[in-house]
């Protein structure tokens, strides 16, 4: 029963999270026209925005008993040896992320507004499958090392913990831009690949399954190899 609350939250998570994620572009668009800000300097606005998110969904989680909207968070957090999944509840969650991905690539689909649609449609390769997965499983080794040592070993406010993560996650979401979107979230690349009839390819599969999977649990090995947890003293 535990694992099926888990699979649900996780499901209903993502379903949230994919629906805000998407319309982010469109929100920072509005937004930076509202204020006057062009260029580059509308990266704030979406950082502005990714920082509210994230507080949200954080809150999200927590009532939703731990939700995760990334099976590459699970796997990092399980190759550090935090978290009480196994192969078992993996198998599990990670399917019902997908759904809930899929549900909320259909919803935003169905409810975007016309003149922003275009901006709508997930990530997408821009390179070769070889390229495109060294650069996917490096940008979420990246993004997994930053996500484990400001929650792991970061600063105590909570204010600063998503501050430094909005700025990690949107920098480096620019810089995969050119390359493969980026996703660095197979459940998010699974939805947008489903509504646009391509989650059975190898690319899918190649490029945002498994080298995200490698990048996080590699990230979560190299991390407890610089932090290794404190070693348990045996009592007198």
């Amino acid at each position: 029963m535990d694992l099926l609350k888990a699979a649900i939250g996780d499901g209903v998570l993502t379903f949230l999270w994919v629906i805000c994620a998407s319309s982010l572009g469109a929100a920072t668009s509005v937004i930076a026209q509202a204020i006057g800000v062009k260029g580059i300097a509308s990266i704030f606005v979406t950082i502005s925005l990714v920082f509210i998110l994230l507080f949200v969904f954080g809150t999200i989680a927590g009532a939703l008993g731990g939700a995760s909207f990334n099976p590459t968070g699970t796997a990092a957090f399980y190759a550090v040896g935090l978290g009480g999944d196994s192969l078992i509840s993996a198998a599990v969650r990670f399917p019902a992320q997908a759904v809930g991905a899929v549900g909320g690539a259909f919803a935003i689909l169905e409810f975007m507004p016309l003149e922003y649609k275009h901006m709508l449609g997930g990530p997408s390769l821009k390179v070769d499958m070889h390229t495109g997965a060294i650069v996917e499983g490096m940008l979420t080794f990246t993004s997994t090392i930053a996500v484990l040592y400001v929650i792991l070993r970061g600063p105590n406010s909570l204010l600063m913990k998503n501050a430094m993560l909005s700025t990690s996650i949107v920098t480096l979401v620019v810089v995969g831009g050119g390359y493969t979107g980026p996703s660095m979230n197979p459940a998010n690349a699974f939805g947008w690949a489903y509504v646009n009839n391509r989650h059975n390819t190898w690319e899918q599969f190649y490029v945002y399954w498994i080298a995200p999977f490698i990048g996080a649990i590699s990230a979560g090995w190299a991390f407890r190899i610089v932090f290794p947890p404190p070693s348990k003293q045996k009592s007198a």
